[in-house]
């Protein structure tokens, strides 16, 4: 009776591990420039202020700048930093930076690099914690996007803006979401093991192996 066996058809590493270990750091950069940039919210035509002057703010400092030049940083604003908003993203920021990282450490050597075969329940449990990372990034960018105008200002004819931060906060959360997604699939064969990059073999008593199809044996007819 045949045995049913997986095998690699190329010792390349698969693609759905190349995919997602090059979204991941490239996603974990952009939210490291999101999180530590003061510019997730820019307030233009302050009264008193030349029309080139706006204030960036972000979730750690708050700056006066202009269209080619930073004039200064460390304004205070304690009604804009005891947000609940502002608290919570810092918190999630700093959190789905670390665990990026493990994932990217728990993935690193399950991918194979060095190995026959990648480790694909290391490689899937990395995925899932780069899944998770990009949730946490995309949960507060959306949420102080959805409510940008209600977070307090100074002067309420002034022009508020989204920030460069949240579109490298949006790119970077879903570049993680999809790294970890794909990387994930791979805990599991399907689609006859394409996702891996395998395809079946059989083994018959003699240890020889068969391609995927059976054919029937015959036998010479005696004279």
């Amino acid at each position: 009776m045949p045995s049913q066996e997986w095998i690699r058809t190329s010792l390349r590493t698969p693609g759905i591990l190349i995919f997602g270990m090059v979204l991941a750091p490239c996603g974990w950069i952009l939210d490291l420039v999101a999180t530590v940039a003061p510019n997730w919210r820019t307030i233009h035509g302050i009264p008193g202020t030349p029309t080139n002057e706006f204030i960036q703010q972000g979730i750690w400092d708050i700056c006066r700048a202009t269209e080619t030049s930073q004039l200064g940083c460390g304004l205070q604003d304690t009604d804009y930093f005891n947000e609940q908003i502002i608290e919570v993203a810092q918190g999630l920021m700093v959190a789905s930076l670390i665990v990026t990282l493990i994932g990217l450490a728990v993935a690193i050597p399950g991918v194979r690099c060095w190995r026959a075969t990648p480790r694909w329940t290391l490689a899937g449990l990395g995925g899932m914690l780069i899944f998770l990372s990009g949730v946490m990034t995309l949960i507060p960018i959306a949420w102080y996007t959805h409510i940008l105008e209600d977070i307090p200002v100074s002067n309420l004819s002034s022009d508020l803006r989204v920030g460069y931060c949240i579109i490298l906060g949006y790119i970077g959360g879903i570049f993680e979401v999809l790294a970890g997604l794909v990387m994930f699939i791979g805990i599991c064969r399907c689609c006859g093991g394409k996702n891996r990059g395998e395809r079946t073999t059989y083994w018959d008593g003699c240890q020889c192996r068969w391609s995927g199809v059976q054919t029937p044996m015959t036998t010479a007819s005696p004279a």
